[in-house]
């Protein structure tokens, strides 16, 4: 095996290493084939031990009662990873925890890592099951504490030495060298080998067992944000729980950010991925029209902004998911502004509103102010509001090019409406002579309201021209 290691396991009151703590720790340190220390502890949590916890492990809450903190076992643990690799099985769990614990003490680990669950799938890849209960049944092994921290830590040792026999110990040497640079911050079941994703612009989308994907990211380096996330997964609980259930990458190269954009923001709403939070399907968004006239009764109607024909934005104020949204959004505003919910369609009657009356409205309805005003002091209350008008008299086409790929990517808008994406001009002629039906959508929306109706100089790397 290697020339220093040690090799560790932890038992816990829970999974999620930045809000659970440390009930136990085992640890043997090996150097060069001999082992030189063995150390183990109960740990104080500080907290309840969960039933469930306690039934796996058989640590309940008495036996650690009298047990030492982890503040107080911290530099004994040190002292033992001094100039080791640290090992566990599926490490990522084990190291989130120590470096968790140490960062609450504001001590810091500097250790070099190797998961034996990784090593178990480079050395033994024709079997399918890699934790320890498959690797006890692989090997005929057995203990008599397992998940216990020791009895678990034995285990893989006594893998170590089987499969040192079995496959000679050059093989095993040369597989965990292999494997101990930045070990804890691949997942251990990850099947797809990093280096095949490609550091190009484009969309990843996570899977764990099934065929629905975990989640959708997306980046103008791939293969470095997706490294980002294995990384910060120590640190952030949410990226601790996607990864502990992913087992493959997938992704599809675009030619920009745009692009890259546009296509996590659709496919994030056709999946509707368990982990994704944001660009969510937006099923029933509306919006408020202004009626021109002062004379007109009411002067906003809420419109929708699904498919249509036309999906122009001309005289129309925010986008909501709901009408119960947007009816909260425009009686806070008239509240806000002293306008006259009456007038504004919130109420209905004739004569002095409600608001008059109690002296929130300035009287358009009473004939105590102009209708004229009143249109004024609205549209100056929605001004912040107001969907962008679009800018150009028809179809526009947006040229993304990656000199390092070669690939091209057309996309081809309308009224802010995404048409679609082509990649050559026969292809983009075949769009031009064909009818789409316009489906509003929020993000692309402001996508392209960031990018084309942003500062000077936003557009630089894009070539828009009239389709």
């Amino acid at each position: 095996m290697l020339p220093c290691f040690v090799m560790l396991d932890l038992e816990t009151t829970g999974g999620n290493a930045t809000r659970d703590r440390i009930t136990e720790i085992a640890a043997v340190r090996v150097e060069n084939g001999v082992e030189t220390a063995r150390w183990s502890t109960l740990v104080n949590p500080q907290c309840r031990i969960p039933p469930f916890i306690q039934s796996l492990t058989g640590i309940t809450d008495e036996m650690v009662e009298n047990a030492p903190t982890f503040a107080s076992v911290a530099n004994d643990l040190l002292a033992l990873l001094d100039g080791a690799v640290f090992i566990a099985h599926n490490v990522r769990f084990d190291h989130g925890f120590v470096i968790n614990e140490l960062a609450r003490l504001e001590k810091t680990l500097k250790a070099k890592t190797l998961c034996t669950v990784r090593l178990s799938r480079k050395l033994y890849p024709q079997h399918k099951g890699h934790g320890l209960d498959a690797i006890l049944l692989r090997h005929g092994l057995t203990t008599q504490a397992r998940h216990r921290a020791m009895g678990d830590v034995d285990v893989v040792l006594q893998w170590l030495k089987i499969a040192a026999a079995e496959l000679g110990d050059d093989t095993v040497r040369r597989a965990a060298s292999e494997l101990v640079q930045g070990s804890a911050s691949i997942p251990p079941l990850l099947e797809t080998p990093i280096e095949d994703i490609p550091d190009t612009p484009g969309v990843y989308v996570f899977y764990g067992d099934g065929p629905l994907p975990l989640y959708v990211g997306k980046s103008i380096h791939m293969r470095t944000r997706v490294l980002s996330h294995f990384q910060a997964s120590a640190k952030v609980a949410r990226e601790m729980r996607i990864l502990t259930e992913i087992r493959r990458v997938e992704w599809h190269e675009t030619a920009g950010e745009l692009g890259a954009l546009l296509l996590e923001s659709r496919l994030v709403k056709e999946w509707q991925p368990l982990h994704n939070r944001q660009l969510r399907r937006e099923r029933a968004l509306c919006s408020w029209r202004l009626i021109e006239s002062d004379q007109q009764r009411p002067l906003l109607t809420l419109v929708g902004l699904g498919e249509r024909e036309s999906a122009g934005t001309d005289n129309l104020y925010g986008a909501y998911r709901s009408k119960r949204q947007a009816t909260d959004a425009l009686r806070l505003l008239c509240e806000a502004n002293a306008l006259c919910p009456q007038t504004l369609g919130l109420e209905a009657g004739k004569g002095p509103c409600f608001s008059y009356q109690i002296g929130k409205c300035r009287g358009v309805c009473a004939g105590r102010e102009s209708a004229a005003l009143h249109l004024v002091r609205l549209r100056m209350a929605l001004a912040a509001q107001r969907l962008q008008t679009w800018p150009f008299k028809g179809r526009i086409g947006i040229r993304e090019h990656h000199p390092g790929t070669g690939r091209t990517d057309i996309h081809v808008f309308e009224q802010w409406c995404h048409l679609a994406t082509v990649h050559d001009e026969e292809a983009l002629h075949d769009l031009s002579e064909s009818r789409v039906s316009l489906a509003f959508d929020l993000d692309t929306y402001r996508m392209l309201v960031k990018r084309l109706c942003g500062p000077s100089g936003r557009t630089q790397t894009l070539a828009v021209f009239p389709v």
